[in-house]
């Protein structure tokens, strides 16, 4: 039995600018170097936390989790050079669509001196996209700041709200004719959970009050950056990007699940045009996984997927985007069954008359995954980090058979 997808559905793969470029200049990149970051990884180290979580073959590969450079992202995957070869290989996988993020700090690294040359190098990327049919999605702010934001306060401070508005006017205006999909933030709402409550991520907290005060910036910043693009051009199509899972046991889960999915689209529910979906895993809050797991840890479940699915279009009636989802294995053991249980997963949803119109692998390329570092293995392609050659792993074509064809084997 087979299921065939819409006609115009977007089939690709999604990166983000910090995990892939290569030698970035922002928060992150400072913050990873800082002294209090590397004593907080060598105490890890040394109590081999990580081995707790992680088989035994990842520790004999470059870059492993006891290896301090595996947290400094440098070269990244030196997408910033080489995004023409990555490109090529996306679309001879039978990718149509590709998500990418734009780096602010590249944009404008001081405050108010626009760097040209930098727009117009995401200039030649989106073309190169063009040249390949393969559909651009940009996402203007995933997670990074540049350094004059940072030292201000981030999304702590009110005058980042107006500070991002500018890079973003700045940035639609030089792309209003290239690109149709924008997303203004990637998931705001983990985000903030770990940069405030787990504290993984790096953020100032100037005051008891600073975490309330970010999150509302980043309400009002959505909401600001959703009217201004849409003066600019009106056929643009504006999402909000929320990270998804499905939470375990059930007894918690109609008190956490709005919280951890949805609240802050709800803030903002007026101002967007599609809901991007990123779903990795069932979370559980009490006790452990209770099925099949990941190399990280996280446990796989397709029926979350789903779930959420019903969950986003019955709350908000927008169209659905997934715009991530996806496995760290190195091995490649998992990542096809992965791959189609997921989409059988959308597959069910669009049965029922929901509508979603496409599904972004995460991702592309194995990529620098923020505070876990380099050795958690996301891609379809395999990055080699001393050399930087590519290899498609098997899975990547067995993905592609569904792309190529726009139907699922069930």
């Amino acid at each position: 039995m087979s299921f065939q997808f819409p006609n115009d559905f977007y089939w690709g793969a999604a990166t983000s600018a910090h995990q892939v470029e290569g030698n970035n200049h922002n928060d992150w990149a400072e913050w990873e170097k800082s002294e209090s970051r590397i004593k907080n990884l060598e105490s890890r180290i040394k109590k081999e936390d990580f081995r707790k979580q992680s088989p035994e073959h990842l520790f004999k590969k470059w870059p492993a989790p006891l290896d301090l450079e595996n947290y400094i992202s440098g070269r990244a995957c030196d997408h910033y050079s080489r995004f023409r070869e990555d490109f090529d290989i996306a679309k001879s996988l039978g990718h149509n669509a590709h998500r990418f993020s734009i780096e602010w700090s590249r944009i404008e690294p001081e405050e108010g001196k626009f760097n040209e040359k930098e727009i117009e190098h995401y200039r030649e990327v989106i073309r190169a996209l063009r040249e390949r049919r393969i559909e651009p999605f940009v996402t203007l702010w995933h997670w990074p700041f540049p350094i004059w934001v940072a030292n201000q306060g981030g999304w702590e401070n009110k005058k980042t709200v107006n500070d991002f508005a500018i890079y973003c006017e700045r940035i639609a205006g030089a792309l209003r004719d290239q690109v149709k999909f924008w997303v203004v933030l990637n998931e705001p709402g983990y985000w903030f959970v770990n940069a405030y409550v787990t504290k993984k991520f790096p953020a100032p907290k100037q005051s008891l009050f600073a975490p309330i005060r970010a999150y509302m910036h980043m309400i009002r910043a959505h909401k600001n950056v959703y009217k201004k693009m849409k003066d600019i051009n009106k056929e643009f199509f504006i999402g909000i990007v929320e990270s998804t899972g499905w939470i375990a046991p059930e007894t918690l889960r109609w008190v956490l699940h709005d919280i951890r999915n949805f609240i802050f689209p709800w803030f903002v529910k007026n101002y967007f045009d599609f809901f991007g979906l990123n779903y990795y895993r069932r979370a559980p809050i009490i006790g452990g996984n209770l099925g099949d797991v990941s190399e990280i840890g996280w446990e796989i479940y397709p029926e979350g997927l789903y779930q959420n699915i019903r969950g986003a279009y019955s709350r908000f009636g927008k169209p659905i985007f997934i715009t991530e989802n996806g496995i760290a294995d190195s091995q490649d053991l998992k990542r096809t069954e992965f791959i189609k249980t997921h989409l059988q997963a959308v597959a069910r949803a669009v049965t029922e008359g929901i509508d979603v119109r496409s599904y972004f692998y995460w991702s592309l390329l194995d990529n620098f995954e923020w505070d876990s570092g380099f050795w958690p293995r996301f891609g379809l392609v395999g990055v080699d980090y001393k050399t930087m050659e590519r290899k498609i792993r098997p899975s990547a074509f067995e993905y592609a058979k569904i792309c190529k064809e726009n139907k699922l084997e069930i």
